[in-house]
Order: structure tokens, then sequence, then C-alpha cells
């Protein structure tokens, strides 16, 4: 029977997460993981198999971290937009970090070349297009949002987000961040 490891893999996987969302994929070297996860290169390895398994669980799990977190705030009983406009915000890091997505940044560096990457990106994509569409028709149900097709407003929403996610990365203006976001969802 094989040793035990000395520490838990889903608190090494989420602080992986946080290491490839601050360092990109490129920039995260096997060495860098073992200092900021605490653990051995063998265990390393011996648990993850390679840097980019780590990184595909990372992403899972953040995905569906981030899954959880937007259905929560969108299935509030609360009026729609401003449901939609913190959404959009907490998804494309304006105001609580300046990190941008996770996924979206992965997206840019991996996706040409990896297509690991671009599924589990075009999973969580369409994902979050799902959950701002049934926001979306509540919101119509309601009356508080005009009629219109909500798949066609969603994917606006969605492609709002990953630009002001890139933009938040790049180091914009919060301000007119927030103004992009605002603009979205009152057109809807």
């Amino acid at each position: 029977m094989g040793r035990q490891p000395k520490f838990q893999q889903a608190t090494a996987v989420d602080n992986a997460m946080d290491v490839f969302w601050r360092q990109g994929y490129a920039g995260t070297s096997p060495q860098l993981l073992v200092e900021e996860l605490g653990i051995g290169k063998g265990s390393l390895y011996n648990t993850f198999d390679s840097k980019h398994n780590l990184f595909t669980l990372a992403l899972r799990g953040y995905s569906a971290t981030r899954l959880r977190a937007l259905t929560a705030r969108l299935g509030g009983p609360e009026a729609a937009r401003p449901r939609l406009r913190a959404a959009m915000a907490e998804l494309a890091g304006v105001g609580s970090h300046r990190r941008g997505c996770l996924m979206v940044n992965t997206i840019c560096e991996l996706a040409a070349t990896d297509p690991t990457v671009a599924e589990l990106g075009q999973g969580l994509f369409s994902r979050i297009e799902e959950a701002f569409r049934d926001a979306i028709e509540r919101g119509q149900q309601s009356g508080e949002l005009a009629a219109g097709d909500p798949s066609a407003a969603a994917g606006s929403l969605l492609t709002t987000v990953i630009g002001v996610g890139v933009m938040a990365r790049a180091g914009a203006d919060e301000e007119w961040l927030g103004r992009l976001i605002e603009t979205a969802v009152e057109r809807l």
C-alpha cells in the first residue's frame, strides 16, 4: 500500500488555482507550485501526474465555484438588473480583484494550442450564458426587462463580461468598466 499524502488534495488544487490565476500557465513552474503548495516535487507528480493535469483540475474547480456563485447571485428575489450587474462585475473581476476571469485569461493564453482548455472554456461560457438567459427570461416575465430574444441578450452579456474581464486584467479604469457593464444591462 502506498503512503498517504500529508496534504489535502482539494486544498492543493484550490491553492494551485490561485497560483495559475496570478501567474498564468506558462508563468507557473513546477518549482513555484511546489513552493506555493508546500509539497514536495515528488508529491506533486505522484498526486497530480503533471502540471497540466493539476491545471485542468484547477480550471474545473474554478468553473464549478464560479457557476455556484453565479447561480446563487442570479437566483435571488431581487430585481433582475441589479443581480445581472453584480454578477457581471464579479465574473469580470471589476471591484473585487483585478485579475480578470481565470478562464478568460487561460483561453487567451492557451485555447489555440490546448483543446482541453478550449473545451473547458466553452463549457463554462455556455453555462454562464445559460444562467444569464434564465435570469433575463425571469426579468422579462416579471415585466422588468423588455421583451426580446433572451438567448441573444444572454450572449451579448457574456461577450461583455469576457471583454470587460480582459480589460480589467489589463488595468483599465474600474469606473469605466462599471459603465460598460451598466450600459449592457440597461439595454435589456
